[in-house]
């Protein structure tokens, strides 16, 4: 007896998919590109360059355990076309900026309309996927994001090397037109604002973090710590050691292998378990940064640098994600899965601005020498915990014993 599954691809999966992919793309090419532009445009440090990238965080992270309460308040399509709206007006403002200051305040206002964006498509990809098929389909939600962190730095980099900033910023203003278009065509039930209810609830700070998921999420937080040494100043560094050209394909090279590994390590990872696949990732992400430090002028070293980074840390994120929402009950993984990502993009934003900070003084191969330092210490901290988490149950399962 064969049963007919529910459809996936609907008008309103695809659009709110491409609605994703096309701000994620905007997203990570500025992401790679403003360092650039801060430096050797605005004629600003790398401290400031830094900075450009960290004020988006922060704004984005400040904005998102609200997202759910403003959702309840004015409907989810409502958001989602207004977020939308203002996420493409925003984008606009970086064609007439010229000045530190003035871009740091469009970083901040950009950092807010993506933060409610980002929160509202994935609150309703989840609503509008059928129950039987979510777990499939969010996997299908993802990939249309993993697909922006290839697009993004490659398209970026490779355009300013054949036009000038502003022509980029043009070029990605028409681009969040599209994004807009994509929001309109979302059409969900029950679209007009809800009608508050009269009982107040009290709010905690449970509704906002889910503290199991937390020593998980420090971990995830640290490793993004160093992978912001990558994110916000490869590009820098590339033009740095005579190989700006390449920078486009670094990224390139790290998407390639982190799809060609992530399917193996994955079935792995179910099998043996975290620490198995976990610890010899941040050696071999370690490593990459070695590489990446010795890399000057030398094309070749630079690529298998991208490709040993891209195994390496390419799938540390959905595995411990995957672990930080083992260790609470089903009925809190939205609560665990916001808890993670909020430490995580705070991890990205401290690292790009502290890194920022040391790289006058250390310089870039120094600094991803420091970086590869602390990988090894993430993973000596992981074992720690795994060790400490497998003591935790043995002895759950004696006080069980005992008790029978």
């Amino acid at each position: 007896m064969t049963t007919n599954k529910q459809p996936i691809w609907t008008k309103n999966f695809l659009s709110i998919s491409f609605l994703s992919l096309l701000v994620f793309i905007t997203f990570y090419t500025l992401l790679t590109t403003l360092p650039i532009y801060v430096i050797y445009s605005l004629e600003g440090t790398e401290a400031q360059a830094g900075l450009v990238v960290t004020m988006m965080l922060l704004s984005s992270i400040l904005v998102r355990p609200f997202s759910g309460n403003l959702m309840e308040r004015l409907g989810k399509r409502n958001v989602l076309i207004g977020s939308t709206i203002a996420f493409a007006v925003i984008s606009l403002g970086y064609i007439w900026v010229e000045q530190f200051v003035p871009l740091m305040i469009l970083r901040f206002m950009h950092g807010v309309a993506f933060g409610l964006l980002t929160t509202t498509t994935s609150t309703i990809a989840a609503d509008i996927l059928p129950v039987e098929r979510k777990g499939e389909g969010l996997g299908y939600f993802t990939l249309f994001m993993n697909m922006a962190i290839v697009i993004g730095p490659f398209f970026g980099l490779t355009l300013i090397q054949l036009i000038s900033f502003q022509q980029l910023f043009i070029t990605l203003s028409i681009l969040v037109v599209f994004s807009v278009l994509c929001a309109m065509l979302v059409k969900l039930k029950n679209v007009g604002i809800p009608a508050l209810s009269t009982a107040k609830k009290k709010l905690s700070i449970h509704d906002f973090f889910e503290f199991k998921a937390v020593p998980v999420s420090i971990i995830s937080a640290l490793v993004a710590f160093a992978y912001a040494g990558i994110l916000s100043f490869i590009s820098v560094y590339s033009v740095e050691i005579g190989l700006g050209h390449l920078s486009g394909y670094f990224f390139l090279v790290f998407a390639f292998m982190m799809l060609l590994t992530r399917p193996y390590l994955g079935r792995l990872f179910d099998q043996r378990g975290p620490q198995i696949v976990i610890i010899p990732c941040l050696i071999t992400f370690s490593a990459g940064f070695i590489i990446l430090s010795v890399a000057a002028e030398s094309p070749w070293l630079f690529l298998i640098a991208a490709g040993v980074i891209g195994v390496g840390y390419g799938s540390l994120l959905p595995f411990l994600l995957s672990l930080s929402i083992k260790t609470i009950p089903p009925s809190r993984n939205g609560h665990g899965t916001s808890t993670f990502f909020t430490l995580y993009d705070s991890g990205v934003a401290a690292g790009s601005f502290l890194l920022g900070l040391m790289v006058p003084y250390i310089g870039f191969s120094n600094l991803y020498i420091f970086l590869a330092g602390l990988v090894l210490a993430i993973a000596v901290v992981f074992y720690l915990y795994q060790k400490h988490m497998e003591a935790r149950k043995n002895n759950e399962k004696k006080q069980g014993s005992r008790a029978c």
